[in-house]
């Protein structure tokens, strides 16, 4: 009893974990983005949602059909654009390429992982 009108219960249903060294986020996670513009991350945290994988630079029509920033350069803006906002962030850099370099430099602007 720590808090007044505050009670946890924790029974055989319940799992508990070290949270130590770890970075722990309550809230949902939406795994399928298209930022299309800036309101829809306000939406989500009014909406409980806290974390955000996808991609996108705005209402154009790659974002509309892919979740992915066109290159590294959209990457890093897009990374830049969005640290003001209280969210996890993750962003997919696009895989169809013939170039490991293209990929490489879509890794260093800050990519997550790859969309194909």
């Amino acid at each position: 009893d720590i808090q007044p009108g505050v009670t946890i219960i924790i029974g055989p249903g319940t799992d508990v974990i070290a949270g130590e060294g770890k970075i722990l986020t309550a809230g949902g996670f939406d795994s399928h983005i298209h930022f299309i513009c800036p309101q829809q991350i306000e939406h989500a945290l009014m909406s409980g949602v806290t974390s955000m994988l996808g991609g996108g630079t705005g209402p154009a029509e790659g974002t509309k059909a892919t979740t992915i920033p066109p290159g590294a350069f959209w990457l890093d803006m897009m990374l830049r654009a969005t640290t003001q906002w209280p969210v996890n962030m993750v962003l997919l850099g696009k895989g169809n390429t013939v170039s490991a370099e293209g990929l490489w430099e879509q890794l260093r602007a800050g990519a997550a992982g790859f969309k194909l």
